[in-house]
């Protein structure tokens, strides 16, 4: 009996050991450590690493060929371990921004051990921080009243599938009767319903601009742009796939198509004005592209557009009603203009000219769009950005 009661005895210790190491974590190690001056120190325990880099978006880029031709991607910086096993880089001091970094251990990329806070870009985890003192002050969770995130389900017929929806509503919804415009946001290929609040910042950006009163409180739905996924991986009964970039997603017109599904569900559903002049639409890259060919194809709905670092043409074989008469539609489309056509591109980004192109086109034929351009190229930070200035803009 006594031995018996040992035995217990020593495995609760030994389960209390694990949970104590789970509890506690394994390393005393600070990183990222942001100090007065933005510079940023970065530390990792690895005594038996032969070597240890940082590569992040706040170190100056390199170029790498790929299919789409050739792109920046963040460079590397070295670590130098100390004689306690601590590897460690000092950053130059950073301007306000939202900066992902992972390490690399020996070649092997992977996030830092002692950062809980990361995000995902299709099956790439990366390890964040915040630089604040400017825009990235929008990035951040502020004592303001804050909106409501709701994950919903819709059906689409058009597509023969129930599919989830991100819905933002702005703070005192759930306390008022009023009625309030709505904004599409949509995401890039690679992306689903969570990108924008992930990667995107979109409910801190939403908030805050809120509360400072340079936007208007409003609904915001993030759908799926994938038309032949249910929802985000590991969020529907397809079980946990690793996420792959274009994977599920089909540019040939039929998340277009069904579009009006999104939108019939929204306003069932929710407090809504049912007008142009309430409705708005905007999306980057592929979501630029569905923002261009949406809008044009239900020129009655949206009075404001955003085409953010947007694709512009359908990919070549791809043949669908929704792409057919561009120049047709879109004189339909600015026969009776939106209040607001944006468009928005890095000077570097891959779809630069394709954008040139775009705006030679609305030119020759008057058609009136703001544009906007920045540094950089394909990037969250460029769109983090755009977001913030597109949503001022909004139901004036």
């Amino acid at each position: 009996m006594k031995k018996t009661i040992f035995s217990i005895l020593a495995a609760m210790m030994v389960v209390s050991s694990f949970a104590q190491q789970a509890l506690w974590g394994g390393q005393d190690v600070v990183s990222p450590e942001i100090h007065a001056d933005n510079t940023v120190t970065f530390r990792l325990f690895a005594p038996e690493a032969q070597k240890v880099e940082v590569t992040g978006d706040f170190l100056p880029t390199q170029k790498m060929q790929t299919q789409m031709g050739e792109i920046d991607v963040p460079g590397t910086a070295a670590l130098t371990k100390n004689d306690k096993g601590v590897w460690e880089f000092t950053s130059q001091p950073l301007a306000s921004e939202l900066y992902g970094y992972s390490f690399l251990i020996d070649g092997v990329k992977v996030t830092d051990p002692n950062n809980v806070y990361s995000s995902r870009d299709v099956a790439s985890v990366t390890s964040i921080f915040i630089i604040g003192d400017g825009r990235a002050d929008l990035y951040k969770v502020n004592d303001v009243p804050h909106g409501t995130v709701a994950k919903r389900w819709y059906d689409s017929p058009a597509l023969g599938i129930t599919r989830r929806v991100t819905v933002y509503t702005p703070a005192g919804y759930e306390q008022s009767q009023e009625k309030y415009p709505v904004f599409y946001l949509l995401h890039g290929a690679g992306g689903d319903e969570e990108a924008w609040v992930t990667l995107g910042r979109a409910i801190q950006i939403l908030d805050n601009l809120i509360a400072q009163g340079k936007a208007k409180p409003m609904i915001v739905v993030m759908p799926n742009g994938n038309a032949g996924q249910k929802a985000a991986p590991g969020e529907s009964g397809s079980g946990m796939p690793k996420p792959s970039f274009m994977g599920n997603t089909r540019m040939d017109g039929a998340f277009e198509a069904a579009f009006p599904d999104v939108m019939k569900f929204v306003e069932a559903n929710y407090r809504t004005v049912n007008a142009k002049s309430s409705r708005a639409i905007a999306g980057l890259s592929m979501g630029g592209f569905h923002s261009l060919h949406i809008s044009k194809e239900y020129p009655d709905k949206f009075d404001y557009v955003g085409l953010f670092s947007a694709a512009i043409l359908p990919r070549e074989g791809v043949k669908s009603p929704v792409y057919e008469n561009l120049d047709a539609k879109l004189k339909t489309q600015f026969d009776n203009p939106p209040k607001l056509y944006w468009i928005a591109i890095g000077k570097t980004d891959f779809l630069y000219q394709n954008n040139v192109d775009f705006r030679k086109k609305l030119d020759e034929n008057h058609y009136k769009y703001t544009y906007y351009e920045t540094g950089e190229g394909h990037i969250w930070k460029n769109w983090r950005i755009y977001l913030t200035e597109f949503l001022p803009m909004l139901f004036k």
